[in-house]
């Protein structure tokens, strides 16, 4: 498995136990294991020096033939019969990526509220959408986790988070923006850590997305996760902050 992912071995998808001081643990040895990997020079710079992409193939494929041609390294998009290969990210969108997903992760399973998945992990819109995706971290409930297929989502997950980097922010901003919302995608995340700046948007009861500000206090409140909260000084930390301090502060564990 390419380094680049190993990451991910810290959330599986297993059944796990929610004791409070289960999850502490839980997430104290799961940073430990990456602050051990990322000391390591070697290892540090594996995860930046990516193995080259593996070229598009020429002419267009179904989806069908799109998820034969992948492997679980392949960081592609499916989009009306094309594929287009995705640049491997950077370490500080890797590192926002990984915190997130980490901090979502816990709260899901402490609330036993659903599965975050992070890519890659492909999302297949729906029809007349034609398009597969590779969100950066991707959220489903417990009521429609029957969307989850072993290789890919079979539909609209409930929160998308994006992680834009200078090559991927116009598709995030433009494309995926206006996919994500005709599929139905409740919420949408944009997070820009050159920027240092983080949108949010929720889908009205016109179908429509609206931009749904932090408060006062530069706290983001999602409606997708009932009691989820994001401070969103907390993603420009550097470095980023523990993700047990942050459920601390959030009240999740004690």
């Amino acid at each position: 498995m390419n380094l680049l992912f190993a990451p991910c071995l810290i959330f599986p998808n297993a059944e796990r136990r929610t004791d409070p001081e289960v999850v502490t643990q839980r997430v104290i040895n799961a940073e430990r294991i990456f602050r051990e990997v990322s000391a390591v020079d070697e290892v540090r710079e594996a995860t930046v020096q990516y193995e080259i992409p593996r070229a598009a193939p020429a002419g267009r494929m179904s989806f069908e033939e799109f998820l034969a041609w992948g492997d679980e390294d392949t960081w592609a998009e499916w989009v009306d019969g094309d594929v287009v290969v995705l640049t491997p990210a950077n370490l500080k969108h890797q590192d926002v990526s990984l915190f997130l997903a980490g901090l979502l992760s816990e709260f899901a399973v402490f609330r036993k509220l659903g599965k975050v998945m992070i890519a890659p992990f492909l999302v297949r819109l729906p029809e007349p959408l034609r398009r597969g995706r590779e969100p950066d971290i991707l959220y489903i409930s417990n009521e429609r986790v029957s969307l989850l297929k072993e290789t890919y989502c079979d539909g609209a997950p409930d929160l998308i988070v994006e992680v834009t980097s200078p090559e991927s922010l116009a598709r995030d901003r433009g494309e995926k923006y206006v996919e994500y919302e005709a599929a139905g995608v409740r919420e949408y995340w944009l997070v820009d850590p050159d920027r240092r700046q983080a949108e949010f948007y929720r889908l009205g009861e016109n179908r429509r997305y609206r931009s749904v500000p932090a408060d006062e206090r530069g706290v983001f409140k999602s409606e997708v996760l009932p009691g989820f909260w994001l401070k969103v000084d907390w993603l420009w930390e550097e470095p980023l902050p523990s993700v047990v301090v942050c459920l601390k502060e959030m009240g999740v564990i004690q």
